[in-house]
């Protein structure tokens, strides 16, 4: 279980900078924080969107567990002109992270996509977008 929205979000950022860490490596641009893109090479922005919250447990007015919901959304982008398939076997790597998977708490749902995407950065960039809803419980 986890405590606070920080806490989910270290959860989901954290499985996706290890993994993205491997070989072969990519970079992740996370909310809010600065991010220059490489000009030669794939690259990853995720966003986490938090949405409904319930009551999980009925106790004193102060006191009990939420269930918080979310949609975490991943965009891979790749260069433009060489095929879909870079992109798509990232996509792949990013849907094996969270698909059907409980971690540390946040219970993630199957995951949707990859879809693509006209990028709003330029024309320089292909652009697929994978996204799966979670739910965690906080206190």
């Amino acid at each position: 279980m986890s405590s606070t929205f920080n806490d989910v979000r270290a959860v989901i950022e954290g499985r996706l900078a290890t993994e993205m860490a491997n070989a072969p490596a990519y970079q992740v641009a996370y909310a809010n924080t600065a991010f220059t893109p490489p000009d030669d090479a794939p690259w990853l922005s995720a966003q986490i969107n938090f949405g409904d919250n319930s009551y999980f447990t009925l106790q004193a007015p102060t006191a009990g567990i939420n269930r918080q919901s979310g949609v975490l959304v991943v965009d891979i982008f790749g260069n433009v002109g060489i095929g879909a398939a870079g992109a798509y076997t990232i996509a792949e790597r990013v849907k094996g992270l969270f698909d059907r998977k409980t971690v540390s708490g946040v219970i993630f749902d199957a995951a949707s996509g990859p879809s693509q995407i006209v990028s709003g950065l330029s024309d320089s960039f292909f652009q697929v977008q994978v996204s799966v809803s979670f739910d965690a419980y906080l206190s």
